[in-house]
């Protein structure tokens, strides 16, 4: 014979399976290398909560808000139990429904809008029901810079006529992770990090080009081309003090 519940009792079954989850707060910040934390001015970095046992989404979005205190983040000395992060530095605040400890992973994909840049960085640990995890968070660093290649353009077909015989400029726009500007003498200094292009003809290295700042987050460097191929270029940027690297790559075509 088959039974029916009735629409109480599937009430109350539901509120008491309901009541038994606990709502946890936590709060995920992204900081990058040597840098304040990524914000709504570069777009966010993108946030996943998941229960490691059944791999099920428990919470996901974006991180928003400001880079932060630059003081609080780059100069002051940090202590231990003194927060880096105000009200108004950005993260992805989660709200999990848990009835019981649950192993979670954490994942963040940033920076959103810059996916030639995009770094997957992940940690793994315990929520309790009803313990929150607020003020600084849970911080992940990603590393890097966020490099675009200007000049020359992918995929651009270049007469050989237009270039021989005088410098080819190549320019590249390079930030940190954060957004944060890279200037000559500033906070990310420019003369503290080495910039070069490698440029291949054909499959086979051709020259190395160092690049210099011209003006805030813009460098430039020249280089002859006298020689019809397709042309593979790397810029990279390199900080030694931090061990910060990053990497663009365009490829061109140089015709008769």
């Amino acid at each position: 014979m088959k039974r029916t519940i009735s629409l109480p009792l599937l009430v109350l079954m539901l509120a008491t399976l309901y009541a038994q989850a606990t709502e946890t707060k936590v709060t995920v910040r992204v900081k990058a290398k040597d840098a304040k934390f990524v914000g709504s001015s570069l777009g966010g970095a993108y946030v996943i909560i998941r229960n490691k046992t059944n791999q099920k989404i428990l919470a996901e979005g974006k991180t928003t808000g400001s880079t932060g205190n630059t003081s609080l983040i780059m100069i002051d000395a940090q202590k231990r139990g003194i927060p880096i992060a105000d009200e108004r530095t950005a993260k992805f605040l989660a709200t999990v429904d848990i009835d019981e400890p649950t192993f979670v992973s954490i994942e963040v994909i940033s920076p959103v809008s810059n996916r030639q840049a995009q770094a997957n960085i992940s940690t793994e640990l315990w929520l309790i029901p009803g313990k929150h995890i607020l003020g600084d968070g849970i911080i992940l660093e990603v590393p890097g810079f966020i490099i675009d290649i200007l000049k020359p353009r992918t995929h651009h077909y270049i007469p050989l006529n237009s270039v021989k015989d005088q410098p080819f400029k190549i320019q590249a726009n390079i930030v940190m992770m954060c957004g944060c500007t890279i200037n000559k003498g500033g906070l990310w200094d420019s003369d503290k990090m080495e910039v070069k292009g490698i440029l291949k003809k054909d499959g086979v290295l051709y020259k190395e080009i160092a690049l210099s700042l011209v003006s805030t987050n813009l460098f430039e460097g020249e280089v002859l081309l006298n020689i019809a191929g397709q042309y593979e270029l790397t810029v990279y940027a390199y900080n030694p003090e931090s061990g910060n690297t990053g990497v663009d790559k365009v490829n061109y075509i140089l015709e008769d």
